[in-house]
């Protein structure tokens, strides 16, 4: 029922900046908690960012807390990732995702069960 694209990735050199943007196509975006998890090579896939359906409320896992941000526009069905301050690190498959806000519930979830729905993902690389 909903289909998510990214785009916004590629090749970056440590301290720069990208900004990620997951499309949404969907009746019900507002009503859907979102995030980023991302994959590195040889990593399992990890939490990044979580996102409320009204955007109030936002979880950063601790090693992009300060230098990622995450936005949600519900106007355009979009949620953005800004990236600064990159580090070789992040360097990784970075994946959008959308999940059910249960009883329409205001809240981030960091748990992967919570997302129903993936984007194919875009890379992100980002050299020394």
């Amino acid at each position: 029922q909903v289909q998510l694209v990214e785009s916004g990735g590629g090749l970056v050199q440590a301290g720069g900046s990208l900004r990620l943007s997951c499309a949404a196509s969907g009746r019900t975006f507002s009503s859907y908690l979102m995030g980023w998890f991302r994959q590195a090579p040889g990593k399992e896939r990890e939490f990044v960012v979580g996102i409320s359906r009204s955007g109030r409320i936002t979880d950063y896992t601790d090693s992009v807390r300060g230098r990622f941000s995450i936005s949600r526009d519900n106007a355009k069905n979009t949620v953005y990732l800004q990236m600064n301050s990159l580090k070789p690190e992040d360097t990784a498959v970075y994946y959008c995702v959308a999940g059910t806000s249960r009883l329409g519930l205001d809240y981030s979830s960091r748990q992967r069960n919570d997302y129903t729905y993936w984007g194919q993902g875009t890379q992100v690389t980002v050299s020394s």
